[in-house]
C-alpha cells in the first residue's frame, strides 16, 4: 500500500534517549528543558528570532487573531485546508473570499482590494502547498488599507522568500508540525512574528494568560505543547536538510516522468526558495480525477484530493463565488510523497497515470 504520506520517524534509540531524561525529571510539560531547547534550535535553523512551540497549526492561527485583536471581516482563501476558515468563524469574524490565482493557486491579490470594506480588518492567506504567496503585492494593498496580515505557512517548512524564511512575513506566521508534515512533532505548531511586543501577547495566550502562578493578563486558553512531542521535533530537526534534499529529488522525478501526462502542474513563486513539500496535479475533468483515482486505488495506491471541497462552498460561511478555486478543487489531487518512496513506487504510479490517459 503506498498512502499519499507516511510519517517519517527518527531512529527510536536517539528518541528514547529524551524520553528516558524526561521520565527522570519527571517534567513533561509547562515549558520544560527540551520544549526551550526545541524553540532556541528552530530559530538557529530558521533564522529567526521570535517564535513559540504551541499545540498545533489550528490553534496557531486562532491564537494569531486573538494577538492581532481581530473582529469584522478577514479576507481569505477559498483554497486551503478547512482549518483556515474555521478558525476565522472560531474567533468569531467573517471570512470573505478572494479568488486564486490559476497558475500558483494562492491567493490573488488583484482581487483582494474591491473586497475591502469599513469592517475589513485583515488579510488571512495561505501559501499553498509550500509555495510563496505573493507576498509584496499583500503587504502593498495591507499598508494601503491599515490592515493586518496573518499567513498560514503550514505547508512552509523549509520554503525561503527572497533568501528569508517565509515565516519572517506577515504580521504573524503559522505552521503546523503536524505528522504527516516535512518537519514534525507528531502534533505541534507554530507562531512567528517580528515584533516583541505580538510575541508577548502570543506568549500569555497560550499559558491562560498566566503572568505568575497567581496573576493573569487577559483571557488565554491551553495551548502548551508537551516534552515528548519537543523531544520528537529535535530529533527530526537533525535530519531535516537530508529530507529536503530527498524531498526535491521526488518531487523534480514526478515531473520529469509526468511530462506526457495531459495535467497542469503547480507554478512556483520564482522568488520562492521551494521545499518541494506536495506534489499537486490539476487534471482537465473532474472525470478524469475520478478515473485515474480509482485505477490508482485498485493498485494500492491512495492519492488524496487536497484541498476538497473549496471552502467558499462550506455550510456555515456566506461564500460568495470563486470560480476558479472551485473549479480547481475539483480536478486536483496530491500524488505520494514521502522519505522512503522509491523511485519503483513513483515509477509504477506514473505508469498507471500515463496508462489511465492513453486508455
Amino acid at each position: 500500500m503506498i498512502n499519499v504520506t507516511k510519517t517519517f520517524l527518527p531512529p527510536i534509540e536517539e528518541y528514547n534517549k529524551y524520553v528516558k531524561d524526561i521520565f527522570n525529571r519527571a517534567w513533561i510539560t509547562n515549558h520544560g528543558p527540551v520544549l526551550n531547547e526545541l524553540e532556541l534550535k528552530l530559530k538557529e535553523w530558521l533564522d529567526i528570532k521570535h517564535l513559540l512551540f504551541i499545540t498545533n497549526g489550528t490553534v496557531a492561527i486562532q491564537i494569531a487573531i486573538k494577538a492581532l485583536n481581530l473582529k469584522g471581516d478577514i479576507i481569505t482563501t477559498p483554497f486551503s485546508y478547512v482549518a483556515t476558515t474555521s478558525s476565522i468563524v472560531w474567533e468569531n469574524c467573517n471570512p470573505v473570499f478572494a479568488d486564486v490565482n490559476e497558475d500558483d493557486f494562492n491567493i490573488d491579490p488583484s482581487l483582494i482590494e474591491k473586497l475591502i470594506t469599513p469592517t475589513t480588518t485583515a488579510i488571512l492567506t495561505t501559501h499553498v502547498y509550500g509555495n510563496a504567496s505573493r507576498i509584496d503585492e499583500i503587504k502593498r494593498i495591507a499598508d494601503k488599507h491599515n490592515l493586518k496580515v496573518i499567513y498560514d505557512a503550514a505547508h512552509c517548512f523549509g520554503t525561503k522568500y527572497k533568501g528569508k524564511t517565509i515565516f519572517s512575513y506577515g504580521d504573524i506566521s503559522t505552521s503546523s508540525f503536524h505528522a504527516t508534515k516535512l518537519f514534525h512533532t507528531a502534533e505541534g505548531g507554530g507562531v512567528f512574528t517580528s515584533d516583541p511586543e505580538l510575541l508577548r501577547k502570543m506568549s500569555l495566550l497560550r499559558n491562560f494568560g498566566h503572568t505568575s502562578p497567581v496573576t493573569f493578563e487577559g483571557v488565554g486558553i491551553n495551548a502548551k505543547n508537551s516534552e515528548f512531542h519537543a523531544a520528537m521535533g529535535l530529533c527530526n530537526l537533525k535530519y531535516i536538510d537530508q529530507i529536503l534534499d530527498v524531498r526535491k529529488r521526488q518531487w523534480l522525478y514526478y515531473e520529469k516522468q509526468l511530462k506526457g501526462l495531459n495535467v497542469k502542474f503547480l507554478n512556483i513563486n520564482p522568488d520562492c526558495e521551494f521545499n518541494y513539500a506536495y506534489f499537486p496535479i490539476v487534471f482537465k475533468t473532474e472525470e478524469s480525477l475520478d478515473k485515474s483515482i480509482q485505477t490508482l486505488n485498485n493498485n494500492y495506491v491512495y492519492p488524496r484530493r487536497y484541498f476538497y471541497p473549496a471552502l467558499s462552498t462550506l455550510d456555515y460561511v456566506k461564500g460568495g463565488s470563486c470560480p476558479i478555486a472551485e473549479d480547481l478543487a475539483k480536478k486536483v489531487i496530491c500524488l505520494p510523497l514521502y522519505h522512503d518512496l522509491t523511485v519503483e513506487e513513483q515509477d509504477m504510479i506514473c505508469r498507471i497515470l500515463l496508462r489511465v490517459q492513453n486508455n
